[in-house]
């Protein structure tokens, strides 16, 4: 189907739609709007999110338009690291081993009305939903995948919000002007997990640094995080420097280089990071999971981009946000441009060396965005 050329909305009332999206923090920030979309489209259907076990325990308590979560069983190119890596996978060698047909046939005891996938290409996911008996299944489709009732085509370089709203609008699900930014609701233990770190900080106003990120490639250097906080630190903020429990040795270089004391913060779950992240005065971080989520509990973020990256994660609004861009393509050791077909995945020759593309955005740039967004305090 072209896109621009959808249907209009179902021509029966679904009892069930399931949305298939088994990814990390900022995949799932990015569907907020689609299943918000969906869900005022048909609020009287059931709406199962069909995800990885960590989106249970998020949405758990927690206001959202999504009624149900299921977890999904590891399936190549689904919901492993394999897909995470951007691999295409050949789907006829995929083994569906008995745990993943169980589920299947679990599925198909639903009796789901509508099934969609939000997530790449179709080689992988379509054959699995495709085993669902669904009524009706949508999604991306690009060839050789197998076909679902409604499609579009999956091209890479789109924002992903807005490639996530077209699917959406597949089954005439559409979002209003204001429907376009993605939000997460702080609740109460959110609130309860983040109190002893608020306690460290005694009220005063603060900022929240994020040096980490899955790949070296979207890094930007220590020192230079370093640099950020010492500013922030003159002006009389508290600096809060945040990471996962992998992330501890980039928390506690970016502490080393400083020259005024920071509260690292490693411990923290997504509920309790939510918080932290919401009363901050800006947060300043690369291109990963904490930023997108810090956008959608409505704090001001200066985010740090590798070009091709700012097309599909960027934000697309700038009154609260900002980006800073690096425009280096060519890898350091090879000279390889590796945008094609996506980033860091190019066909031939491969490259996977570990350099930051990021590390050339400077320090004073990140200051001037950091500067606009401040509030006076």
């Amino acid at each position: 189907m072209a896109a621009g050329n959808f249907p209009p909305p179902l021509p029966f009332s679904p009892r069930k739609i399931a949305v298939l999206h088994a990814k990390a923090l900022g995949d799932f920030i990015v569907i907020l709007p689609a299943l918000d979309a969906i869900k005022r489209t048909y609020p009287d259907a059931e709406l199962i999110l069909l995800a990885k076990p960590w989106v249970k325990e998020f949405l758990a308590g927690r206001p959202s338009i999504v009624d149900r979560v299921i977890g999904i069983p590891l399936l190549a190119g689904v919901n492993d690291p394999v897909e995470s890596k951007g691999q295409v996978l050949d789907t006829d060698s995929c083994a569906y081993p008995l745990e993943v047909d169980r589920f299947c046939q679990a599925m198909q005891g639903e009796k789901l009305d509508v099934v969609i996938h939000m997530q790449g290409d179709g080689k992988s996911v379509n054959p699995f939903i495709n085993k669902f008996g669904a009524s009706l299944t949508a999604g991306m489709c690009n060839p050789p995948a197998e076909s679902l009732d409604r499609s579009i085509p999956y091209v890479h370089y789109q924002s992903e919000i807005l490639r996530n709203l077209e699917v959406a609008a597949l089954i005439g699900a559409h979002t209003t002007s204001t429907g376009f930014e993605p939000r997460i609701e702080v609740t109460e233990s959110d609130e309860q997990e983040a109190e002893p770190v608020r306690q460290i900080i005694k009220g005063k106003p603060y900022v929240v640094i994020h040096p980490g990120a899955d790949d070296l490639r979207r890094v930007w250097p220590a020192a230079s995080f370093a640099g950020i906080a010492n500013y922030l630190a003159e002006k009389g903020y508290e600096v809060v420097v945040t990471g996962t429990p992998k992330e501890e040795e980039r928390v506690a270089n970016v502490l080393k280089a400083m020259n005024y004391a920071a509260l690292p913060c490693t411990d923290l779950g997504l509920g309790g990071l939510s918080a932290l992240l919401q009363q901050s005065a800006l947060v300043v971080s690369n291109d990963t999971g904490p930023l997108h989520l810090a956008r959608a509990v409505g704090v001001r973020t200066v985010g740090i981009y590798w070009a091709p990256n700012v097309l599909n994660w960027g934000p697309l609004s700038r009154d609260r946000h900002r980006v800073a861009v690096s425009w280096q393509l060519e890898c350091p050791q090879c000279g390889i441009k590796p945008v094609s077909p996506w980033p860091f995945q190019p066909q031939k020759p491969d490259c996977s060396h570990p350099y930051s593309f990021v590390e050339s955005v400077p320090v004073a740039e990140v200051l001037g965005l950091a500067t606009e967004l401040l509030p006076s305090h």
